[in-house]
């Protein structure tokens, strides 16, 4: 053979440019998951402590009132407007 045996190989400059890349864009995209995953917790709790709410104003009303109560079937159980 040609008497090139000792040239370096490797994935140089442009390797370590793709890694970085990627690496970033892993970053970013984690997070921007994470803050979704936290609003959407944020959102959950939210929804559940007005649910108990009218829950809880719906047993204190009089017990011959004419609105429906929390929890009747009043709601549609289709998507929030939320989502």
């Amino acid at each position: 053979m040609g008497g090139s045996d000792n040239l370096p190989v490797g994935p140089g400059i442009l390797g370590f440019i793709a890694v970085f890349v990627l690496a970033v864009a892993l970053w970013f995209l984690m997070r921007n998951m994470n803050a979704r995953m936290r609003r959407m917790a944020y959102r959950e709790r939210d929804r559940l402590d007005q649910e108990r709410q009218e829950q809880e104003q719906g047993e204190t009303k009089a017990p011959g009132s004419s609105e429906p109560e929390a929890g009747s079937g009043d709601h549609d159980s289709g998507p929030s407007e939320h989502d």
